[in-house]
């Protein structure tokens, strides 16, 4: 099974960078899920992602 890297909008440049390295590490492209991630004016967050996901091992980090 094939790692998936998601991202919010905090830190892309730091996602993009383990993407990297990830990618070099494996020898072969790892790259970001592709989703949206808004916030909504009462702070509510909001993620959509448009790939399939189901049955991953998914992981988060929040501050």
């Amino acid at each position: 099974m094939d790692p998936k890297l998601i991202s919010g909008n905090a830190n892309l440049s730091f996602a993009k960078s383990i993407e990297r390295r990830m990618s070099v590490h494996r020898g072969k492209s790892v790259g970001l899920v592709h989703a949206r991630v808004e916030r909504f004016n009462d702070q509510e967050i909001f993620v959509e992602v448009f790939e399939n996901v189901r049955g991953e091992d998914m992981y988060t980090r929040s501050h």
